[in-house]
């Protein structure tokens, strides 16, 4: 059997999370989020971002977040920027575009959206109403290429779209690993102030399924639970979300977990980094992008799954390689023991 490092939710979700299912199994519950443990988790992610007008809404994956939030925020004749690594704009089969949106690519080398990036867009869109109306941007952190944003940078941005009233949509389905990077200077009541909306992912961290928007804009709170049912969101079985938030977040589980994906990446970035291989990008999450030799490609495949993830050129490519919550030392010890020897 091979080790897999192709993504952070090839396992199923902690055991914890499976013992407060069966403990609950039985206990009868109001349905739609409406149980007991969804209230709690609700309450749980509040006092984490120390802000009680915010509002909670727990949904089981990440593009189903963004789809449900980007559509229910824009007007028919609003667009979106995000960077062109970014999830959306890259891997959800044109959700967002289905919906009536467009969303304006930004090329960047690190992922990340900046000021300047945002300007240039909005400047050659100026044309109303003949031309689209930019209303909302889209970033992750961490990226989608494993860099995460300074306080300073965060900071930049909100004050850019509070001055030109747009919305800031934060991707957060490895939040956690951003928070617990060892180069962070964030938490997550930074990310709730300077943010529109966000959501703590679970899915890539520890939950079987699940991940909670959280809104911090009230205008935009409004009427959000309709656009949940509209887009089949709306789980009979709320329960489900709720136990597993409540168990990852009554105490630092969902943090710690991040921070063990992140430890064993950077273990991994060692490694290569000591045996002379260059990256596509300075990482200190649980994501790595090495630049191998084709032959050095072919030689770690037969034991390890991994995507190639950008061609280089005609003898090189940059491979991503993704740790998570339930990577054990011995997969680790594995993998470096191979990268001493390609």
């Amino acid at each position: 059997m091979k080790f897999s490092f192709k993504n952070d939710y090839s396992e199923g979700c902690h055991p914890r999370i499976l013992e407060a299912f069966s403990k609950t199994n039985l206990e009868q519950q109001n349905g739609y989020g409406l149980d007991d443990y969804s209230l709690k988790a609700e309450q749980l992610i509040l006092q984490k971002i120390n802000n009680q007008s915010s509002k909670v809404f727990l949904v089981s994956g990440g593009t189903q977040a963004n789809l449900i939030v980007i559509s229910a925020f824009l007007k028919p004749y609003e667009s979106v920027i995000a960077a062109e690594t970014g999830h959306i704009f890259t891997n959800e089969s044109g959700a967002i575009e289905a919906t009536g949106h467009k969303i304006h690519g930004v090329f960047t080398n690190d992922g990340k959206l900046r000021v300047e990036d945002l300007q240039k867009v909005i400047n050659e869109h100026q044309n109303f109403p003949h031309q689209l109306k930019q209303k909302l941007v889209y970033i992750s952190n961490s990226t989608e290429v494993g860099t995460i944003y300074s306080k300073k940078e965060l900071q930049d941005l909100s004050a850019f779209f509070r001055e030109n009233n747009l919305f800031l949509f934060l991707d957060g389905a490895r939040l956690g690993h951003a928070l617990t990077a060892e180069t962070n200077d964030l938490v997550l009541e930074d990310i709730a102030k300077l943010t529109d909306a966000f959501y703590l992912g679970g899915t890539k961290n520890g939950a079987l399924i699940g991940e909670a928007i959280v809104i911090n804009n009230e205008k935009l709170q409004e009427d959000f639970g309709f656009h949940l049912k509209q887009k089949g969101a709306l789980l009979a079985k709320g329960r489900l979300l709720g136990i597993q938030f409540q168990e990852l977040l009554k105490d630092d589980l969902y943090f710690d977990l991040a921070k063990k994906a992140n430890v064993q990446a950077m273990k991994i970035k060692t490694a290569f980094k000591e045996n002379g291989f260059e990256f596509l990008a300075e990482t200190f999450s649980n994501q790595i992008f090495p630049i191998l030799g084709n032959a050095q490609i072919e030689e770690l495949a037969k034991n390890f799954e991994f995507y190639v993830w950008k061609k280089i050129d005609d003898e090189k490519s940059a491979i991503r390689i993704i740790t998570s919550w339930a990577t054990t030392d011995e997969m680790v010890r594995s993998f470096t023991e191979k990268i001493k020897n390609l």
